[in-house]
């Protein structure tokens, strides 16, 4: 085996979120990760029913690789399949193209730090040594650059490989050049959202991509990341509240008397002295950005998140001017021996949700309560599913009521009442709600799947409201959804905001 030599720095993957929390003194679920430059949420294809076929053939292998995930991505990036090269994400790609262009004694071109540090990498384990352009047997470049997220101008070195990780969040790209010896990588891990199925693509011309796929592995990537691929690119992502983020995230950083680099990615790059101090600061907060030698990098999420750490950040560099998180909102996380829950929780929301405790069912009954209630909800979490849904799908509804309690504070101002009826198919439910502080329950439903009536009784008990819900119907999935719709359209109305009084003429709730 040959040696890579003493100066040799192999790729430096990021602590893993159980190490950041126990250094934290947190619990993991605690944590929020602004370091990967991943989307704040998967994709609305990456469900069950999009690898269950994957799934039915997972014994077999992808004989003729994957020609309908090929044809779509030409589709999509406006090439033939013929320009199409697959790759386990496009750290993949990096290293085949360093393999296929260069080799032992070889210069590989990079361009100046601070730039993506796996091409080094690449260029090291084919032996090669990093030099000038003019002179190298491929050139690299990261456009837009990571970690600055500037849009600079490509070099006119020729073979050149662009790594356009980031091309959604720019929409300017080197295709237009692959007849010119230009090689571009993009990836599903960033806009898409599927950094975990680890899946990419290079595009190059008919002779160079046959090339690559020559000296590729005959199925680099899962049957499984190629079926999560091709649902994601039938339902591209619409980056522009993402670059809209990125922008305010921008001008608050400024408001901090920061100066971010200006960004054409999902990040922006922020110049500091002593970055490390500041990062780990944050950490403590449980707030996790990238920390480099010149500063710190910090992915967009959503702007609950990105309020957060822009608060956090002002109190550990002691500044008066941050974004702070407004509005009835609560974080809180249950733990207990069966379960772990995490619950973020907005109540002058939009109906942004998402629920994942693997409780299907129920995390689906969560979700209908949280939107058709107009609160913005994140609820994550695992429990012992293995003995039944029952301790996980009580815990969440245990914690929901929890947040939305601690969210409401004295309660004051809000309507407190309110009522809701939602058909739905044979089924037909009225939810009536006092937030009045006094825990009670009258809930009927003509059949129950299982543990509706004890999600829901969970959930106001917890919540310290009264909730009354009758449904009826003939199927048991019917009555359950829509007693949570309409408890979700009482919620609604009672969590209105009408005055600046408590609303109860003993003056508190």
């Amino acid at each position: 085996m040959r040696a890579l030599g003493p100066t040799f720095r192999p790729y430096e993957w990021a602590p893993s979120t159980a190490d950041l929390a126990e250094a934290a003194g947190l619990e993991p679920v605690e944590i929020v990760r602004f370091d990967g430059n991943v989307a704040a949420s998967p994709p609305r294809s990456a469900r069950p029913g999009a690898i269950a076929g994957a799934l039915a053939r997972v014994h077999t292998y992808p004989h003729g690789g994957y020609p309908d995930l090929v044809d779509a991505i030409a589709g999509y990036a406006g090439v033939e399949p013929e320009n199409v090269v697959l790759g386990a994400g496009a750290d993949d790609l990096i290293l085949l193209c360093a393999r296929a262009f260069g080799g032992p004694g070889d210069v590989v071109a990079v361009p100046p730090r601070p730039t993506y540090s796996l091409f080094a990498v690449a260029a090291a384990l084919t032996g090669a040594v990093l030099g000038e352009g003019h002179e190298a047997a491929v050139t690299f470049a990261c456009r837009p650059n990571n970690p600055t997220g500037s849009l600079d101008p490509l070099p006119e070195d020729r073979p050149l490989v662009v790594d356009e990780a980031y091309f959604e969040y720019c929409g300017e790209t080197a295709t237009p050049l692959l007849e010119d010896g230009v090689v571009v990588i993009r990836t599903f891990s960033k806009a898409f959202g599927l950094a975990g199925a680890r899946v990419g693509y290079a595009l190059a011309d008919a002779e160079t991509a046959a090339e690559l796929n020559a000296r590729q592995a005959p199925a680099p990537i899962s049957t499984i990341s190629a079926a999560l691929a091709l649902a994601a690119i039938s339902d591209p992502p619409d980056v522009g509240l993402v670059v809209e983020e990125r922008d305010r995230m921008a001008e608050e950083l400024r408001a901090l008397g920061l100066e971010p680099e200006p960004s054409a990615a999902n990040f922006v790059f922020v110049r500091i002295p002593e970055p490390r101090t500041v990062s780990d600061a944050l950490l403590r907060r449980g707030l996790v950005v990238r920390t480099l030698e010149e500063g710190i990098r910090i992915s967009v999420l959503d702007r609950e998140d990105d309020d957060l750490l822009l608060a956090a950040l002002a109190d550990v560099l002691d500044r008066p001017a941050a974004a702070r998180p407004v509005g009835r909102r609560a974080r809180l996380v249950r733990a207990t021996a069966e379960t772990r829950i995490a619950v973020r929780l907005g109540i002058d929301g939009s109906g942004l949700v998402r629920v994942s405790t693997g409780a299907g069912l129920y995390d689906h009954l969560l979700e209908q309560l949280a939107f058709h209630g107009g609160l913005d909800l994140v609820l994550e979490g695992a429990g012992d599913l293995e003995t039944g849904d029952h301790h996980t799908a009580e815990d969440a509804a245990i914690a929901l009521g929890q947040a939305l309690d601690r969210a409401l504070g004295d309660r004051r101002g809000i309507a407190r009442f309110g009522d809701g009826v939602v058909p739905m198919d044979d089924a037909l439910a009225r939810a009536a709600v006092d937030l009045g502080g006094r825990a009670a329950t009258e809930i009927r439903l003509e059949h129950d799947p299982g543990l509706a009536r004890h999600v829901l009784e969970s959930f106001a008990q917890s919540g310290r409201l009264a909730l009354h819900v009758e449904s009826t119907g003939r199927d048991d999935h019917h009555v359950a959804e829509a007693a949570f719709k309409a408890t979700g359209r009482a919620l609604r109305a009672a969590l209105r905001v009408e005055s600046n009084e408590i609303p109860s003429t003993k003056g508190l709730l």
